[in-house]
Order: C-alpha cells, then structure tokens, then sequence
C-alpha cells in the first residue's frame, strides 16, 4: 500500500506512528477493510477489498468514492454516516430492521445487506477511531461475506416451511373426521329443510291452480270465499306460512356454519410461504380455531372463554391459530374419562398482550416438562402425534419476538401462557435461522 499522507491529521509523529501500524495491520487482514478520515476520504482500502469488490485502491485513496464498490449511484456507506454524527434513531432509520449494536466492539454497529452487482449477502460492521483524546479522527469499516450461510439458511426455511405445512395438514387430517361430522350436519338438515320446502312450493302451486279454477267457475262472491276456505283448511296454509320462514333461516343458518367452517380451514391450511405480517385480532384466531376443533373438543371439554380487552396485533395470524389449535387439542387430549374444561383467557400487561389455555387435564411431569418443546418430543402413542406439534409452536412464538411457558402439576391440569408484544421491527428478517422456528 502506497504512503498515505492523506491520512495525517497534523504533524505529530506518534499518530503518524499510529496510521503506519493500522496501514500495516489493515492491509494483510483477509477480511475486506476500509478506512475514512473525519473528511470522508478513503486512506486505507486493502487487497482484500480490492479482491472482492474489484475496486483498485488506486482508483479510491485519497477520494470519497468508497460507494462505487457497494452502490450503482452516490449514496453514504455506514462509516459515512457514523462520521456524520447520526445517532441511534438515524441508524434504524437508514438500515430499518436490518441494524443492531456489535455483540463484541463497543459503540460499533453492524447491518447485514444484498449486493446484488455482486450476488453476495455481506454483514458490514463500523466504528469510530479515536486519537488518544477521544476527538474522532476516522471510521473504519468491514465487511464479512455470508453468502454461503444465507444460502444455507434459505435452504432450511424451506425445509422449516414445509414442515409447518405438514404439522398443519396433519392436524387437519387428524380433525378430519371432527370437521365432516361438523359439516355433515348443517347440511344434513340443510337437505331436509329443503325437501320440506319443495313439498310446501308444491302445495302452493296447487292452491294457486285451485283458486284460478274456482275465481273461473264461480257463480258468487260466497261460492269463492266458501271454496277459498276450503282450500287453505286442506292444505293447512296457516301452518305453511310459519314454517317456511323458519325453514329458510335454518337453512340459512346452515349453509353459514359451513361457508364459516370451509374459511376457517382455507386460512389455517394456507401456505405460510407468501404471508405477509398483518394487524390481526387473536380473538378472532381462537374463534377461528375452536370452530375448527369443534368436534374435537366437545364431547370432552366445556371450552370457557373469559376475554379481555386487548389490541389489534401484529402478527402471522394462521401461525399462531396453528399454535393455538395444537395446545387447544393437547388439552383435550389430556383429559381421563370424566368431562374436562379448558379455560382460554386473553389479556394486556403494558406493552405486551398475553393468552392463557388452561386445562384440568392429567398434567405433566417436570420431567416432561424439559422436553416438551423438543423437536420429535411426544407423549402420545405411536402414529398419534408427530412430536413437531409444540417444537414448532415454540418456534412460532420466538419468531414473534414472544414467550410461551408452561406450568403443570401431574394430576391438577396444565397452563400454556403466551407472551406477544403489541409491536413489530417496521421489516422482518426474510428468512429465520433453524433456533426461530425449532427449539434447539
């Protein structure tokens, strides 16, 4: 690298030391590394820099060109912006949901970002230099290639999503008895109502036809009102005109609880892949997931509902239903042979909302307690659970920023409480790391 003499603030000799030994220490790293006097100026860009990027130091020393290695237009990379004084606001502004706090430099911040020019993932991390009087004096900034682990890791949430789709197809297909029979019986009285009311259209038809007749043959306005009343005595019109009404709304009734049922599993059944965070209310969710569960959880369980006020959320909504269902059916699961309930309370605590279901089941044991967020972990017998059912739950709730904690005593029953904050970072990550979505 070439004598910078660019980099040296004032004459003394100790601080030109100082950038002699960084010059030195900078250029033989591997990691691809700059550095910015407090004039914005390029004074160290290494080989490895040069490598990566295809930039000549050459081409960048002495200049304020360090944004044509990352940027098509002129635009401030994150050591300019940290030499410009921008504080925490102005960073989670620049880089929104992308820009956290270094794990290990103080002051030092990192962001990870897609170059596309180069097709690579990069965590850029930078900090502030400081003479020996604390006055700022530069910023340096590297830049750490993590295109094998993003491509690693899109390859798992893949995987991930696939799994959760399966967990959901499984639980639907373990219910699929409970929803035919729930929907089997709307319809079933559906068809009979409308079997009814095609008898009824007959009979009104015929009165029709016999009131023409008579209004043609009739001699006087007594002949007509005389037959007229014999005919709604022979085919009972009184009773007609009270039945049909009830007939249609039963009718209506029913096809509403199916048309319910049918969107309710369109929404929990939905791939998660093209699902977009949205505000929903978990109220709603759990309506929606009892419906479905129905006929699980009635021949079991009296399901008790003590609600609170809570706000809109923002949230994955089929992926919390596919928690909420999972423990909704674990607690009826849980039950012996006399009649259970489940309690299902909501409430907020500041700046958080929480869910508790509650059963008065069997209970675990503190042993199972540890495990039963373990992937593959069931208590069920073989070919009655998968084990991903809580593992994926526990994911869920992670990936939502929450807390999902279990209490148990071995015959009293068990508590699920669930943890959301009422907010979200503005962008969500991508892509999850295989912690996020499994509890290993």
């Amino acid at each position: 690298m070439p004598n910078l003499s660019v980099d040296l603030l004032s004459g003394d000799t100790t601080q030109q030391h100082g950038w002699q030994m960084l010059t030195q220490i900078v250029d033989s790293d591997p990691v691809p590394t700059l550095v910015l006097n407090v004039r914005h100026e390029v004074t160290h860009w290494n080989r490895a820099m040069e490598r990566v990027f295809g930039v000549p130091a050459s081409e960048v020393l002495g200049t304020r060109g360090q944004w044509r290695a990352f940027y098509e237009s002129e635009r401030p990379i994150l050591a300019d912006i940290m030499l410009d004084g921008a504080d925490e606001a102005m960073l989670l502004q620049w880089y929104q949901g992308r820009i956290k706090r270094s794990d290990l430099i103080p002051d030092a911040w990192e962001v990870e970002g897609y170059f596309p020019q180069l097709d690579k993932w990069f965590v850029f991390t930078a900090n502030l230099l400081r003479d020996v009087h604390g006055a700022v004096i530069g910023a340096i900034e590297t830049l750490v290639d993590i295109t094998e682990r993003k491509r690693v890791q899109e390859q798992l949430t893949e995987a991930q999503q696939q799994l959760v789709l399966a967990e959901k197809l499984a639980s639907i297909g373990q219910l699929a008895a409970g929803v035919a029979h729930e929907i089997n019986n709307p319809i079933g009285y559906v068809h009979s109502n409308l079997n009814a009311l095609g008898r009824y259209i007959a009979d009104l038809f015929e009165a029709l036809e016999r009131y023409e007749g008579m209004v043609r043959q009739a001699e006087s306005l007594a002949d007509v009102h005389t037959a007229l009343e014999g005919v709604r005595k022979d085919l009972d019109l009184d009773f007609l005109k009270e039945d049909v009404p009830t007939l249609v709304r039963e009718c209506q009734e029913g096809t509403g609880r199916v048309k319910k049922i049918v969107q309710d599993l369109k929404d929990f059944s939905r791939v998660d892949t093209h699902e977009e965070w949205q505000m929903a209310d978990l109220h709603q969710g759990l309506d929606s997931t009892l419906n479905i569960a129905a006929n699980e959880l009635k021949y079991q369980v009296d399901v008790v509902k003590e609600y609170g006020e809570i706000p809109l959320l923002p949230c994955l909504p089929s992926q919390l239903n596919q928690v909420f269902l999972n423990l909704l059916v674990n607690a009826a699961h849980a039950m012996g042979e006399q009649r259970g309930r489940i309690t299902i309370r909501t409430g907020r605590k500041g700046d958080r909302v929480w869910v508790e279901i509650e059963d008065n089941g069997c209970g675990i044991s503190r042993e199972q307690q540890q495990k039963i967020f373990d992937p593959f972990f069931t208590t069920k017998p073989v070919g009655k659970g998968t084990g991903l059912g809580l593992s994926l739950s526990y994911g869920i709730i992670q990936k939502h920023r929450g807390q999902i904690l279990v209490t148990s005593e071995v015959g009293r029953g068990t508590i699920f409480s669930i943890s959301l904050p009422t907010t979200q970072p503005i962008a969500r990550p991508q892509t999850e790391s295989v912690e996020e979505l499994f509890h290993v």
